[in-house]
């Protein structure tokens, strides 16, 4: 039993850490401050962490199935169930914090493209500008929804797997309790991130009137020069 706890426990520092390096990548995507190539990167950073993260979840799982002793299967199973919850909770903010950098970027590159208009040059100059930009938020906002394309169905996935462990946690629901604190901990978070959805989605709706805004000024400005 002994020996079975020094690979049990190295498998739960690895996850740990993994988790905390997901929480700062998150981060430092939401602190990004362009360009396109620079979020994409970080998102590659992150999406590798995931899959080292849940593969360790999935040995730590193999692990507690593999346990002689009853009591030691089941604590380690609802380890396995807290690590699920909480990269759930990573990958809501990771697709939270790629709508924010994404909408903050977009914002900074339009108002560059939109300052010094006062010569004819300048005017030609950010009109291309301003067909790439349109062409390149087009492209980022599909590469996004693949991401979370990707997201939701992994997640599925877990919200499959929890739904099918929902009996041995509702057996365990006394030593749950002690847990209490994180729970509600993780009441708030989730409450946080609901207040925000609102306001997430009017900075997108405000984004997306900019860009058809700017698409109209540019086709108004190539089919009616006169106007």
């Amino acid at each position: 039993a002994a020996a079975a706890s020094v690979p049990v426990r190295v498998c739960h520092q690895e996850i740990v850490k993994f988790d905390l390096e997901i929480k700062a990548a998150v981060q430092d995507i939401r602190d990004c401050p362009g360009p396109l190539s620079a979020l994409t990167e970080l998102n590659a950073a992150v999406k590798e962490k995931f899959h080292h993260l849940r593969g360790r979840i999935q040995e730590l799982e193999q692990m507690a199935k593999e346990q002689d002793k009853e009591s030691e299967k089941q604590a380690l199973l609802r380890e396995v169930e807290n690590h699920k919850k909480q990269m759930l909770s990573n990958q809501a903010a990771w697709r939270k914090a790629n709508l924010a950098c994404k909408i903050a970027i977009d914002n900074s590159e339009k108002d560059q493209l939109l300052q010094g208009r006062d010569s004819l040059r300048q005017r030609k100059t950010t009109k291309g500008g301003l067909a790439e930009s349109a062409s390149s938020i087009t492209e980022s906002l599909m590469g996004i929804s693949r991401i979370m394309s990707e997201q939701v169905q992994q997640s599925e996935e877990t919200v499959q797997t929890l739904a099918n462990s929902s009996r041995t946690i509702l057996e365990a629901n006394e030593e749950f309790k002690s847990m209490s604190g994180t729970i509600q901990l993780g009441r708030k978070l989730i409450t946080k991130y609901n207040r925000r959805e609102l306001t997430d989605k009017l900075l997108i709706f405000l984004a997306l009137a900019l860009f058809l805004a700017t698409v109209l000024y540019i086709l108004k400005k190539r089919l009616f020069p006169f106007l």
